[in-house]
């Protein structure tokens, strides 16, 4: 079933006043998007990975651990790459709810970057810096949006993801550190630049949903509460967005870095004003050689 089944208009997944309340805000926060059946699966999806990390002892290709997770007290602070570990996640990733909403915001079939799952461990799960996420997978556009799933009830003792409203227009802020090592996080110079007090907190009851734009400023602090707060999080594009090779992230998204959810890829791309329709995805088995195209001998290595 392709996306364009599941969903023949944008007005069945959000307002017209929700979508400009995105592109004015760079977030939406939906209460409830994600109803009982999808929630029901992906968290006895997520209870077996759990379980699952009670045999690990560090860190590694699935799992990112705190230092003090044990078997007897599992502490995640992410299940890496969801849609390359179960079917469940790649099917909601791709043909969901999410992908239905970015197809929804950006105007037609998308582009899937990555996904992960975060967990922010109770009493005292990490936090995470403010930050801005172009910076780690740059891309030819700035329309890349992140949407985040609670899969539990999410209150302010919690430490929801917060947000800085129209941030997503403004600067974009250098995320090394001041002796060159990259940081991943913004300055304290740059910190205190903004207006902390317009932070928004996007809290809400399980399957609510989160979505913010790729230039938004966000981070979240520890989790003191006695509950983990699960947020799964999908990044998606649009059709005509590729990221750059060779920077960041973009090179280790997996295997399914660069689908399309909900038809097929045009290799059409805008840079600079200038549109393109450029060659084939050759990525799987290899380019021709310039002969072997002209003269239509698809033979040519």
């Amino acid at each position: 079933m392709t996306l364009a089944e599941v969903v023949p208009s944008a007005s069945d997944v959000i307002t017209d006043s929700q979508r400009a309340d995105y592109e004015a805000n760079g977030y939406l926060c939906l209460p409830g998007f994600v109803g009982s059946d999808w929630l029901d699966e992906l968290r006895s999806v997520t209870a077996d990975f759990v379980e699952a990390s009670r045999a690990e002892t560090a860190s590694g290709k699935v799992f990112d651990l705190e230092p003090t997770h044990t078997a007897e007290a599992p502490r995640l602070r992410r299940l890496i790459s969801p849609v390359d570990q179960h079917p469940t996640y790649a099917r909601f990733t791709f043909e969901g709810p999410p992908a239905q909403l970015a197809a929804a915001l950006l105007g037609g079939p998308v582009r899937y970057h990555h996904s992960k799952l975060n967990f922010k461990w109770s009493d005292g799960g990490e936090e995470v810096k403010w930050h801005q996420d172009i910076q780690f997978w740059p891309h030819t556009d700035f329309t890349p949006l992140t949407i985040g799933v609670y899969l539990e009830d999410v209150d302010d003792d919690m430490s929801p993801m917060g947000v800085l409203p129209g941030s997503h227009l403004g600067q974009l802020y250098d995320l090394y550190a001041s002796d060159g090592a990259w940081a991943g996080a913004m300055g304290d110079a740059d910190i205190a630049g903004l207006d902390l007090e317009k932070m928004v907190y996007l809290d809400g009851p399980a399957g609510s949903v989160t979505v913010h734009n790729c230039c938004m400023v966000h981070g979240s602090l520890p989790n003191h509460s006695p509950r983990p707060r699960p947020l799964l999080l999908q990044t998606y594009s649009a059709i005509e967005s590729y990221p750059i090779g060779h920077i960041g992230a973009n090179g280790v998204t997996g295997a399914n870095g660069g689908r399309i959810c909900g038809g097929e890829a045009s290799q059409r791309l805008t840079i600079g004003g200038r549109t393109m329709h450029g060659a084939p995805d050759w990525s799987r088995k290899g380019p021709p050689t310039i002969f072997g195209s002209q003269q239509n001998d698809d033979t040519g290595g």
